[in-house]
């Protein structure tokens, strides 16, 4: 079990060499149960490689798990968590990836 955080959706969030912006959260019915990912776009203010830097910006979809209990309790902050149950079997995921990558247009699918 793992308790996940909602971010605020259109918020960017500061990340190394730039930030990240939830920009949704979707409910998706699998195999009987209800799976939480997160669709947001990540921004690359600095990069270097060698002598030439470049910012750049690309879609990602964030899959913490299957939901557990949904948003049952309020952090400190007053944001909401749900209990989740990390997706650790490849099949799965491979099979979630490949849904996701049907219905968005995302070049990265990260699994907690």
């Amino acid at each position: 079990m793992l308790e996940y955080t909602h971010l605020p959706l259109e918020k960017d969030v500061p990340a190394f060499a730039g930030y990240y912006t939830p920009e949704k959260e979707l409910r998706l019915p699998f195999h009987g149960r209800e799976i939480l990912y997160v669709i947001g776009q990540v921004v690359v203010e600095t990069a270097c490689q060698e002598i030439t830097c470049t910012p750049g910006s690309s879609y990602y979809a964030m899959v913490p798990g299957y939901i557990l209990k949904w948003q049952y309790r309020k952090n400190e902050e007053g944001l909401p968590v749900s209990e989740v149950e990390v997706i650790t079997d490849y099949k799965t995921k491979k099979e979630i990836e490949h849904i996701i990558r049907e219905r968005e247009a995302v070049t990265r699918i990260e699994f907690r």
